[in-house]
């Protein structure tokens, strides 16, 4: 199908990840800049632990690393896996551009024959 993007179970985890908003909003802050995960979690009203067990989420799914500083623990965006997510979805709605596509053919098709 396309050549670099995320399959199978990978992109289970990735858009499982991304379903929700809170982790949509870490990814969003963290591809703009990396923060700690006690900075993310003064973003948030919910517990450190909540935000730590999102962060986890996104890390399994290959969205985010962490990098250990001290006693914090900095989070990235992983832009390579972003943008084979992107590659995915764009290929998506190539498939779905071509069917549209393909129908408005066929219903031209048909009212020639009328």
């Amino acid at each position: 199908m396309v050549v670099d993007v995320v399959v199978g179970e990978h992109a289970d985890r990735i858009f499982h990840a991304l379903a929700d908003a809170t982790r949509r909003d870490i990814v969003a802050r963290v591809i703009r800049h990396a923060e700690s995960v006690s900075a993310l979690a003064r973003h948030y009203p919910m517990s450190f632990a909540a935000v730590q067990k999102h962060v986890a989420v996104l890390e399994r799914a290959s969205l985010v690393t962490k990098e250990r500083r001290g006693r914090e623990q900095i989070v990235h965006a992983d832009m390579a896996v972003l943008r084979r997510a992107a590659r995915l979805l764009d290929a998506y709605e190539e498939i779905w551009r071509e069917r549209v596509a393909r129908i408005d053919q066929l219903i031209a098709e048909d009212r020639e024959k009328d």
